[in-house]
């Protein structure tokens, strides 16, 4: 596996995490023991990932990945339930088989690659969020050049942020520049690849997978979201905008057709 981040580290992935894991894999104790292997599966926080998230929520914005990283963290510290359940709870019947390896670590790259552009465009949705909340002047080309020094975030690309941001500072969102727009279309089969085999194997890809769905979810005209609101309208009256009509005005059915005008009066949502 060093040699896999060593060769990533000299491409496109090249990045300070990517270089420290890089070390770390191929680090030996006095023993000659590769100390990885012998570090307790249980991952502390300090609540920056946290702070994060609930900044996310605050400002309904989708930073699915900071918080499926947190949330893996908070997984990790129940050594001693997830001991009782890997005896309990069984996985896939069948193990999946890899063919050409060489050829799925390739996938991996790329699926590794779109997932952390998605997770630098999440972050990005969040400042821009913040600063229309906030009333802030954020200049989002220079932030990334700001992450290049010193920062554990920092990686190659960011530059190519910059760029991007550069010439069009009122981008949407860092995953319409046509630069990134090329690289999520490349690495698309890869990463829908790798995530699947993760799946099917039993192997939990939390902030890989809900970036997939997030990449997924965001290229969609029409999302299912119209049952959900219809849901929240049944159980508490909570209206919803119609396709047929301007945005703006809202419509309340009474799902039941007898009683009041909700069927949950309690509910608070």
């Amino acid at each position: 596996m060093y040699e896999v981040f060593q060769e990533w580290n000299e491409g496109e992935l090249n990045s300070y995490l990517i270089e420290i894991t890089r070390d770390i894999l191929n680090y030996k104790d006095e023993k000659k023991k590769y100390v990885v292997d012998l570090i307790l599966d249980t991952a502390g926080q300090k609540g920056t990932g946290k702070w994060t998230s609930v900044s996310a929520l605050d400002l309904g914005i989708p930073m699915t990945m900071v918080s499926e990283a947190v949330f893996a963290r908070c997984l990790s510290a129940i050594k001693d339930e997830r001991v009782i359940a890997s005896k309990i709870l069984k996985g896939p019947a069948k193990k999946k088989k890899i063919g050409n390896k060489k050829k799925f670590v390739e996938d991996i790259r790329k699926a590794m690659y779109a997932s952390k552009l998605t997770s630098y465009a999440q972050g990005y949705m969040l400042m821009k969020e913040a600063a229309k909340e906030y009333k802030w002047d954020l200049h989002y080309g220079g932030i990334a050049l700001l992450w290049r020094g010193g920062c554990i975030i920092r990686s190659t690309f960011l530059g190519k942020i910059k760029d991007a941001y550069d010439k069009n500072p009122e981008l949407a969102n860092l995953l319409l520049d046509p630069y990134f727009k090329k690289i999520m279309t490349n690495c698309q089969e890869s990463w829908r690849k790798v995530v699947a085999t993760a799946a099917e194997a039993g192997i939990p890809m939390p902030s890989m997978s809900s970036a997939l769905s997030f990449y997924d979810g965001f290229r969609q005209k029409r999302l299912p979201a119209n049952l959900l609101q219809a849901q929240r309208d049944y159980f508490g009256a909570h209206t919803y905008e119609r396709i047929d009509k301007p945005r703006g005005e809202f419509f309340h059915t009474n799902w039941t057709g007898r009683g009041g005008d909700t069927s949950s009066s309690t509910y608070v949502a």
